[in-house]
């Protein structure tokens, strides 16, 4: 994961309470967290020992179940 350039959001005190990102950067973080999920997908899907099925069955599942 490349490096951001992130501006922070503080309280009266000077507490971070929030990020503000360039939003080049924003979709960067979100296509890199699918991916993400598909690997944990894949992983879990591996470590269960289930027997393999149709790829396109596969991520229409991941989509399915996906918040």
């Amino acid at each position: 994961m490349g490096k951001f350039k992130e501006n922070y959001v503080v309280d009266a005190q000077g507490n971070p309470i929030g990020v503000v990102l360039d939003i080049a950067d924003y979709r960067k973080l979100l296509e890199e967290l699918e991916e993400l999920e598909s690997i944990r997908a894949y992983d879990a899907a591996m470590a269960l020992g289930d027997e393999a099925i149709p790829f396109e069955q596969a991520v229409a599942e991941i989509e399915q179940n996906r918040p």
